[in-house]
């Protein structure tokens, strides 16, 4: 099915099989396809030519194979034979095979167990021109009873410079040693049992190599280290490096008078050292300034119309006993758009919304714990972000924290204008979409509508649901069942085509057709070939009246009896029955009675028939 060129109404002929079809060009909505492998190819509405089958398929994949931590996985295709591949962020070694593929089109399945990116215990690292070094578990807690050697190596005529990016190790005999070599018997130039605080100007060889010593004890654990470096070529400075930041140079090779200028990523606060820094001394080059430290800090006062308010030490734990307040103002005939995209606080911790300049402002939202993505709206140009952390507790562990992106957008009391629905329409309490208007979506006979038939403008002005889409019909409603009969169905779920027949239980007569044919209808939904039919009671034709017998009576003299009905008879004084004095009506086709009349006898008669007979015996 190619697109169309043209709008849908448009029409082609199309050779198929050696026969010309016309062709119509129409959009189409993709299916629902069950989860967890059938997916759809495209996942929006194409306008296609199709004489009669679908553009869209669902097909088996893979599963989306995970992203491994510290790693970033990339994919071409999820059917097969599409491949995924993995990569490890620097300091980190994949463990496991780089690449998978995604096999077998009937079942699916990746060719091998997906890799991991992990930290090493030490190696020799040639041509060490930049890249990162990280002890094991990094930026988890390391194990105990470590010992890691890595020797650097930088190219011929470089100098190797090591940037601290993290060292947090226990208070025990935990240790990290970087030495002016390579091997463990060079001069140390850092030693962390020696410093209290890190040297932000990091540390520089005096030749090709360093040797980075890490050992750990028996008892405590902590984060580890991760250092940055770098080699440079005598008679320059090292590269700057500035972490959660970046720089721009005046001189790309970091000559002698090179100028760099630094700044933070978006919710990061320059810290220490300097915003510009120069290379300075011809016979030995170096910065006139340590490079300054990008942190997420306690409060702040922001006016940019878009920025991010992240969680003090973002990505690193949030200290205990923190109060923090920011202020975000934009322009006042604005509001602001809160995109609260990660939350994961103690559960005696608390980040609260207010809705203007001060914490006397309402409060638009109070959270704790961990939630999912979710979005806020000011009702003017100005909120007050408070975060609490508890004093008695400590948080431990990268992303525990908050990230809130903020915007700035138009300051209106509307809602955004909801799409028309193929195959059927809307209609709208109110033409300006203010807070409180519902929006109704009707579908066109034969379709039906999927999803929520009314949508609510919301006080945070976004809307109380999704789009609904309408479907093509293609099943007729339950015909629901027939007293006194029992019904046979053909068919699943009353598709088109089904067949439904009604049996009348014994003693009752079919009225009406009695097998129902779901058929398709172009302008409207499908509809039962007729109406349920009814089950009666049977009916039989009458008994005629049998008459009296001479000197009797019947008990109810008319022309005709219904079946099954009964009719008695009696004889006057001096008479008596003989035979059966009530016969019935059985019903039939003719109905009959169930035996004839009797007669009446007068009592002398019968003493003489009865004298008679004795007589007659006695002979």
């Amino acid at each position: 099915n190619d697109k169309c060129p043209t709008s849908p109404g448009a029409q082609k002929i199309v050779s198929n099989s050696k026969r010309w079809t016309k062709a119509l060009c129409h959009t189409q909505n993709p299916p629902k396809c069950g989860d967890p492998f059938n997916k759809w190819l495209q996942r929006k509405p194409v306008t296609v030519w199709s004489t009669s089958h679908s553009a869209f398929a669902c097909l088996k994949i893979c599963a989306p194979p995970h992203k491994p931590a510290n790693g970033e996985v990339t994919i071409t295709s999820l059917q097969p034979p599409g491949e995924a591949f993995f990569f490890c962020l620097t300091g980190y070694q994949i463990q496991g095979p780089s690449s998978l593929t995604c096999r077998n089109a009937t079942t699916p399945y990746w060719s091998g167990r997906e890799p991991k990116c992990l930290a090493s215990c030490g190696g020799m690292i040639k041509n060490a021109t930049l890249g990162r070094i990280v002890s094991p578990g990094f930026p988890g807690n390391y194990s105990n009873n470590l010992t890691c050697h890595w020797v650097l190596e930088a190219p011929e005529d470089h100098w190797l410079h090591v940037h601290f990016e993290k060292v947090a190790l226990s208070e025990d005999d935990d240790r990290l040693l970087i030495k002016n070599g390579n091997n463990i018997d060079s001069p140390v130039v850092y030693d962390s049992y020696e410093v209290e605080y890190l040297p932000n100007e990091g540390v520089v060889s005096t030749g090709r190599h360093l040797f980075v010593e890490f050992t750990t004890d028996s008892s405590g654990t902590c984060t580890g280290a991760a250092i940055r470096y770098e080699a440079f070529t005598q008679g320059t400075c090292y590269q700057p490096f500035v972490k959660y930041g970046n720089y721009s140079s005046s001189e790309p090779s970091y000559a002698v008078g090179t100028v760099v200028e630094f700044s933070c990523n978006p919710g990061y606060t320059l810290e220490q050292g300097s915003v510009i820094i120069e290379c300075i001394e011809p016979k030995s080059p170096q910065w006139n300034e340590t490079e300054p430290a990008c942190r997420a800090v306690c409060s702040g006062e922001i006016t940019d119309s878009a920025g991010v308010v992240l969680s003090p030490n973002w990505p690193e734990a949030y200290d205990k006993g923190q109060d923090c307040i920011w202020g975000i103002h934009v322009e006042e005939d604005k509001r602001i758009m809160l995109d609260v995209q990660m939350l994961h606080l103690g559960q005696n911790d608390m980040l609260t919304f207010y809705d203007g300049d001060d914490l006397t402002a309402n409060i638009l939202g109070q959270y704790s714990g961990s939630l999912p993505r979710f979005k806020l709206y000011t009702s003017m140009g100005d909120i007050t972000i408070q975060f609490q952390s508890d004093p008695a507790t400590n948080i431990y562990g990268y992303n525990n924290g908050f990230v809130v992106h903020f915007f700035e957008v138009p300051r209106n009391d509307t809602c955004s204008e909801l799409p028309e629905i193929t195959n059927g329409w809307k209609s709208t309490s109110h033409p300006n979409l203010i807070h409180g208007t519902v929006v109704t979506y009707q579908c066109y006979p034969g379709y039906r509508l999927v999803g929520s038939e009314v949508l609510m403008c919301q006080w945070d002005l976004t809307w109380s649901g999704d789009v609904p889409i309408c479907e093509k019909v293609m099943a007729c409603p339950d015909p629901g069942t027939v007293e006194h009969s029992r019904r046979v169905v053909s068919g699943v779920r009353y598709t088109v085509g089904s067949k439904v027949q009604y049996i009348c239980n014994k003693g009752y007569a079919l009225s009406g057709s009695g097998v129902l044919t779901c058929y398709n209808r172009d302008t409207s939904d499908p509809k039962w070939s007729s109406r349920p039919p009814k089950c009666a009671p049977e009916k039989y034709e009458p008994c005629r009246n049998p008459g009296a017998p001479t000197t009797g009576v019947q008990s109810s003299e008319k022309s005709y009896y219904q079946a099954g009905e009964s009719l008695s008879f009696s004889c006057r004084n001096g008479y008596e029955v003989q035979g059966e004095a009530t016969i019935r009506c059985i019903p039939g086709h003719p109905s009959h009675w169930s035996g004839a009349p009797p007669a009446c006898r007068g009592m002398e008669q019968t003493r003489d028939v009865l004298a008679a007979g004795t007589i007659n015996h006695v002979d």
